[in-house]
């Protein structure tokens, strides 16, 4: 009798552990995503790629994300060659980018927003100016003048601000920037940067040249601005001053907003790798849109959220 009680208790504890364990299991998902998550491009996204990969790694012990922020410029060449296959960028890819894919793979790439921001024009903190028109802006950065201006701005008296070096002093990104382009393009009409520009590789850099200048002025990217600089607010045709709120910036109301980007190497009918999935999962997710004001930059409108939900929930798993 002892025997059998004894083989009956080790039956039972046999039985407890399997369901125990059956339990566990079922909590845990059957395919655990892992591995590591390559990402080339932009300098002005590495903040959000970042804390993205943070929360993945959260949900995802095994996901590792590994982000080379050399610039937006960066991002095609590295798509086409295939040897990453997320690239983050401040600005559109050209037509000559696209075309350079599409020949290397025979598809294009796939184009995601992520987030809206602004260019916006900073000055040191206890500069006085308010706002400056479209041509004046253009006067200040540019030789080429194609926004309209007569003659070049070269000194801060000439937009009637006394300042001890009346000399304005440039700050601004590098060419590997899409920073650098976008601004070339809105700010300066497609003109040329004056020679005299100091170029800096991040947003970060040039806010803290400007900030330690009292004559200096420069552009970063909304998300970029710290108490140490002061944003300058463009002045309409009708003298009107425009601020880059998240209103304006988010309906484009404001003339120097964008859309940031994450350009995706996905063939037709092709299914994402679990990680990267996983972390585009993670990005239009409440928690992910969550990072984006928290970070500085503007969400989405839901409407277009939304579909890139959708269009990720359709993909078919990868094999």
């Amino acid at each position: 009798m002892r025997r059998t009680g004894k083989g009956t208790g080790r039956q039972w504890l046999a039985l407890l552990l399997g369901l125990v364990i059956s339990l566990v299991a079922a909590r845990l998902p059957a395919d655990e995503v892992a591995g590591t998550l390559g990402a080339v491009g932009s300098d002005t996204l590495a903040g959000l790629m970042l804390r993205w990969g943070e929360q993945l790694a959260e949900h995802h012990p095994g996901v590792r994300l590994q982000l080379q922020a050399s610039g937006s410029a960066s991002a095609p060449p590295a798509l086409t060659a295939g040897t990453t296959r997320l690239g983050p960028m401040s600005r559109p890819m050209y037509e000559a980018e696209r075309d350079a894919f599409e020949a290397r793979h025979g598809y294009p790439p796939v184009e995601l927003a992520l987030a809206r921001d602004a260019l916006v024009v900073i000055v040191h903190r206890h500069n006085p100016l308010d706002g400056l028109s479209p041509a004046e802006l253009d006067a200040i950065f540019s030789d080429t003048r194609r926004c309209g201006a007569e003659a070049p701005i070269d000194r801060w008296s000439q937009l009637g601000v006394e300042l001890p070096g009346d000399r304005i002093v440039l700050h601004g990104r590098n060419v590997a920037s899409g920073t650098h382009d976008l601004f070339r393009q809105q700010a300066l009409c497609g003109g040329s940067f004056r020679l005299r520009l100091n170029e800096h590789p991040g947003s970060a850099a040039t806010v803290a040249a400007v900030a330690a200048e009292p004559s200096a002025i420069g552009y970063a990217g909304l998300n970029h601005l710290t108490p140490s600089v002061k944003a300058v607010k463009r002045r309409d045709a009708e003298g009107e001053l425009q601020a880059p709120t998240p209103e304006a910036v988010r309906s484009s109301d404001y003339p120097l907003s964008r859309t940031l980007y994450l350009y995706v190497n996905l063939p037709p009918g092709g299914g994402l790798p679990g990680p990267e999935r996983a972390f585009l999962e993670q990005v239009f997710s409440a928690e992910g849109q969550s990072v984006v004001e928290e970070l500085g930059f503007v969400t989405l409108p839901e409407a277009r959220l939304e579909r890139q939900r959708r269009w990720l929930e359709a993909l078919p798993s990868a094999e």
